[in-house]
């Protein structure tokens, strides 16, 4: 059952609660910085986001994930039509590939990304060679998107949770970041991060371009 528990000095600039996932991240809080509502997406899209027991969109993704974490859930996306699932979003294809990484289901996101080359694609391949422990494609990947328009924002957050970076968000270093991490057996704080990423470019790819030009 997810807990909440008060933070006696507030260190964000909005309320956000402290959320503990121990189911999949072995008792460690999460502190969560992003305003997250599964439902702006339909109903389908949070009922899918559901069926993770951390919450919708609030699961904190291993580094480097061994395998899907349901094979039901696998299942389903892959029967899934991107373009059903997230009628008049800016990017369908992406926004699902989102949701395989989201259940750490890398091969799957992978296929999909191969198949529908765009921007926010490239970000999301990024993520997914990261994930696969391979610093040399994820950076290929990154290099390929230049810079993109979340990054302002994936700063701010990250420096939010207390991520230590330069004037603005570097994909290369946060790579570094995962892996000096994960063998310190220290990763918390880039769960946090990555968390934090996956919530935004989900939102930038899933949202309707109606919706997001009203942002």
């Amino acid at each position: 059952m997810t807990r909440h528990t008060r933070v006696a000095k507030p260190i964000f600039r909005k309320p956000n609660p402290r959320v503990s996932f121990p189911d999949d991240s072995n008792g460690s809080d999460i502190l969560v910085l992003l305003p997250f509502d599964p439902d702006s997406y339909g109903k389908p899209v949070a009922d899918i986001l559901a069926l993770s027991a951390s919450g919708p969109g609030l699961r904190p993704m291993p580094l480097f994930p061994r395998a899907c974490t349901s094979e039901s859930v696998r299942d389903l996306l892959l029967k899934t039509n991107a373009r059903e699932l997230f009628p008049a979003a800016r990017d369908p294809e992406s926004a699902l590939s989102g949701l395989f990484l989201y259940f750490s289901c890398l091969t799957e996101a992978h296929e999909l990304l191969h198949r529908f080359a765009t921007a926010d694609g490239a970000y999301w391949h990024g993520i997914m060679h990261r994930m696969e422990a391979d610093p040399y494609n994820a950076g290929y990947w990154f290099q390929r998107i230049g810079r993109h328009p979340l990054f302002p924002a994936m700063h701010r957050e990250a420096s939010q949770l207390g991520y230590q970076q330069g004037h603005e968000w570097d994909p290369f270093a946060f790579i570094q970041f995962c892996e000096a991490s994960a063998k310190a057996e220290d990763d918390d704080l880039a769960r946090r991060v990555q968390l934090v990423e996956w919530q935004l470019l989900f939102d930038y790819c899933a949202t309707t371009k109606s919706r997001a030009a009203t942002r």
